[in-house]
């Protein structure tokens, strides 16, 4: 694992959190509550799909401030956390015309707009990351790159996990290719729910339903007109993604649906889980 070593970033002496920014709320030894957009920890097993993790390799990619990470770490799984640095770029919508933003929707992505606030802001998650890392005692490593290189040196892994992520990516194919040809058993993919999502209630008749009725679909986030959505690009239907992992060799697959709390409102979810079958 010599060349898996190489490419894991330094570990980062944080002992500030008010130097972070914390995208999970999550209890911190030392320092108690902390609160982020999202709160796992009520969900967290079907966040996950449910899948064993204890003696996996988990790849966690864009692991932000880590809680995934080390929730599987606690799970039992040894695990290799995956997140851009400041030294490499996000999936902004690249909007030739950025309209003024209004309203919270807006200013949540208003860090992406410069190069400096973009730099501060992925600085403040890696320093969240290196925290909660030396808090927990945790022994996870972390790999700085964008979603479409996972470098070959981190080795093959068991798991694969995709937490809300391909939303924001250009090309969520690309990006679950590039993880999935280091995977040997599933990948996991939790993305939100909207209306190209049936119901939970109709999840299992869906699927004895003609194809016609719940065909691969993805809607485009982005809007031109009011500059939405800069760091948004697609809501995913559990069938798209089940038909992506499908091409990746994963083909059997099983989808759950479920609910997180993201600024203490219910957010509707669902889970792919695919499993490798070929390749």
């Amino acid at each position: 694992m010599a060349g898996f070593e190489a490419i894991c970033a330094p570990p980062r002496r944080v002992d500030d959190p008010s130097q972070c920014d914390f995208y999970h709320s999550m209890r911190i030894p030392g320092v108690g509550e902390v609160e982020g957009q999202w709160d796992l920890r009520p969900g967290v097993a079907a966040y996950l799909g449910g899948i064993p993790l204890r003696d996996r390799r988990v790849l966690d990619l864009g692991a932000a401030d880590g809680f995934l990470s080390f929730h599987m770490e606690d799970e039992g799984a040894e695990v290799v956390s995956y997140d851009l640095s400041e030294d490499f770029r996000w999936d902004v919508v690249p909007y030739a015309r950025r309209p003024r933003p209004a309203g919270r929707r807006h200013r949540e992505g208003e860090w992406l707009a410069t190069e400096d606030g973009y730099r501060a802001g992925i600085g403040r998650l890696n320093n969240a990351y290196w925290f909660c890392h030396r808090a927990l005692g945790s022994e996870a490593k972390l790999v700085h790159g964008d979603v479409y290189s996972v470098p070959e040196e981190i080795g093959h892994v068991d798991v694969s996990v995709f937490g809300a992520l391909l939303l924001h990516t250009r090309d969520p194919f690309a990006a679950l290719a590039s993880a999935a040809r280091l995977t040997r058993e599933a990948v996991v993919v939790t993305e939100p729910r909207d209306r190209l999502s049936p119901p939970a209630v109709l999840s299992g008749l869906t699927r004895r339903l003609p194809r016609r009725v719940h065909k691969p679909a993805m809607r485009f986030l982005p809007d031109w007109r009011t500059g939405r959505y800069p760091d948004g690009w697609w809501r995913l239907s559990p069938d798209v993604v089940v038909a992506f992992l499908g091409v990746l060799g994963f083909e059997r697959a099983a989808v759950t649906f479920h609910g997180q709390l993201h600024r203490g409102r219910r957010r509707r979810m669902f889970t792919v889980v695919g499993h490798r079958t070929a390749g």
